[in-house]
């Protein structure tokens, strides 16, 4: 039987549930997918609690976008993929699956040295962090302060940036300053005298800054230590970056992404895929639950956990 996980009203995670769903057929340009793990990004919550502002609730809503599995049909149209491939996918509706149909152009060959719960946790991170560097148009000769370089998106920033040659002091709890040392960034930690701190981590200056934490500590940071105010974006505090003169990728935003963004967006993933088969990027995998048990994997993404929680069907 194929099931799926969604709600009908929005709440907690206690809203979650499996239900059966018919048995996906690839439309034209479509690959159908058995989905073998899934990966649970803030969005989901949001979006589940009603956080994030969405149409209203007429159907049973799916939920999840990110996932890697296996083709099973491939839909008119369609070349390059084959029945049995491993796939990464990512932009799907309802990634909380046994089974999806997915557009080909949002799904990639998943490489062997790449796990399926490894690709399952790359979409919307990668995306997320990939999309913002290149619309910063970060290089090498900038010095770029991350604020939650420990958390998924965190840790593709410093990745992608450190790769292209920039300097990355990124903020996190103490305790996390061994992973975010790893990916080749400074750390400094969260609190009173953030902005001397990094100030002392980087003397030459900090040319970029880009916020995924939404404190007013990560905003006001960047506010003292940047310049040029088109070089700070927030991907969490969307909806006050009018006011501040910064820059918003999402994360409430009310202005969208340019059809740019969202091809840099997609096209993050098969090039962090390549790079993790040349062992050049890395994904930290936090607990992995059973798909019937969606409702605690919420639970442990919102009481916080290290890596990235992933489902498995």
């Amino acid at each position: 039987m194929t099931t799926a996980i969604a709600y009908t009203e929005f709440g907690g995670p206690e809203v979650l549930h499996e239900i059966p769903v018919p048995e996906p057929v690839p439309a034209p340009g479509q690959l159908a997918i058995r989905v073998t793990a899934a990966g649970v990004n803030p969005i989901d919550a949001k979006l589940r609690s009603g956080r994030r502002p969405s149409a209203e609730i007429v159907d049973p809503r799916r939920i999840g976008a990110d996932g890697a599995g296996v083709v099973t049909a491939v839909g008119e149209g369609v070349d390059g993929f084959r029945v049995g491939e491993p796939v990464v996918f990512t932009g799907a509706f309802g990634a909380y699956a046994t089974e999806i149909a997915v557009p080909a152009s949002h799904v990639f060959p998943r490489p062997p040295q790449v796990s399926a719960a490894e690709g399952a946790a790359l979409g919307v991170p990668v995306g997320t962090a990939y999309q913002a560097l290149r619309s910063l148009a970060v290089g090498g000769d900038d010095t770029v302060l991350v604020h939650a370089g420990s958390g998924a998106v965190g840790q593709a920033l410093i990745q992608f940036a450190v790769l292209w040659g920039a300097t990355v002091v990124a903020t996190s709890s103490e305790g996390r300053f061994d992973r975010v040392r790893e990916l080749g960034a400074i750390p400094v930690a969260y609190g009173d005298g953030l902005a001397d701190r990094v100030r002392a981590a980087a003397p030459q200056g900090v040319t970029v800054a880009i916020d995924a934490a939404g404190t007013d500590e990560a905003l006001r940071t960047s506010l003292d230590l940047v310049a040029d105010r088109h070089r700070i974006a927030t991907l969490v505090r969307g909806r006050d970056a009018a006011g501040l003169g910064i820059r918003a990728f999402s994360g409430g935003s009310p202005e969208p992404l340019t059809g740019q963004q969202q091809v840099w967006r997609t096209e993050a993933v098969p090039v962090a895929l390549a790079l993790m088969a040349a062992r050049r990027f890395s994904v930290e995998l936090g607990p992995s639950f059973a798909l019937a048990d969606a409702a605690e994997a919420h639970r442990a993404a919102e009481t916080g956990v290290a890596g990235k929680i992933t489902l498995v069907p």
